[in-house]
């Protein structure tokens, strides 16, 4: 059942959703050679907690350790923050957070280089947050979910890459993962339909490679089967009557 929220929710998750996105903000300016993403964590959990009522999402959802799921090139999501991942020029790291504030969650993910990276992984993480984009825009009253992963796939397709079918956005508000799933694949006019006051998290995961995924020993941490690296954008989104509104944007 999908749950619609009223105006005064969604501006409260927006409110939370401007947190969340200073954070990143914070990220990426902390995101340099030779840091851990340990350190990364670290940061984010003491800025989310420095705004009044907002805590992270993601500590002890489902059991998870930490603040953010850092994960590294071949890392697609879930990776866990350790003092031993250093990260070197040239890495990518997807940096995945959420804010839970006035009863409410919102999410967002974001790649960022480190330091200089190569051509490849430039057009990687090009088209992955373009196909973002693209799919938010489909995120209309009376559009399907399936409008959305059409848009997604069909960018990254042009691309030359390929979109992760195991792996999904989700509804997002009272709880972290609510109805619909959104897919990053799909067909126009098909699943669900869209109606006002419906919060979703949409984020495309892509990789160079192969579309195939495998999970690390440590049971959360989810990689290409091949090695090659993927990348990963995310944003909270209302459906509005006058459109598609981010709510995982600086107010």
């Amino acid at each position: 059942m999908l749950q619609l929220k009223s105006p005064r929710e969604i501006e409260t998750m927006a409110e939370g959703g401007a947190i969340l996105a200073r954070t990143h903000i914070e990220m990426r300016r902390a995101i340099r050679p030779g840091i851990s993403t340990a350190e990364l964590d670290r940061l984010a959990e003491e800025f989310i907690r420095s705004h009044a009522g907002a805590t992270p999402s993601f500590k002890g959802l489902y059991g998870f350790p930490a603040t953010i799921c850092a994960s590294v090139n071949e890392e697609i999501v879930h990776g866990i923050p350790s003092s031993r991942r250093v990260l070197r020029e040239g890495d990518i790291i997807s940096v995945d957070i959420g804010v839970f504030y006035g009863g409410l969650h919102t999410d967002s993910a974001w790649t960022y280089a480190v330091g200089e990276t190569d051509a490849e992984t430039r057009h990687l993480m090009d088209v992955t947050e373009s196909s973002l984009y693209a799919g938010i825009e489909q995120a209309r009253v009376g559009n399907h979910v399936g409008d959305i992963g059409a848009a997604v796939e069909a960018r990254v397709r042009r691309g030359g890459l390929v979109v992760v079918r195991d792996l999904v956005g989700h509804g997002v508000g009272h709880s972290m993962h609510e109805e619909p799933q959104v897919p990053n694949h799909g067909k126009p006019r098909r699943g669900p339909r869209l109606a006002a006051g419906l919060t979703i998290a949409i984020e495309p995961m892509v990789n160079v490679g192969t579309a195939e995924t495998r999970t690390l020993s440590d049971k959360w941490t989810v990689v290409t089967a091949d090695g090659k690296r993927s990348a990963h954008f995310e944003h909270t989104v209302a459906v509005t009557e006058h459109g598609p509104r981010i709510l995982t944007k600086v107010a």
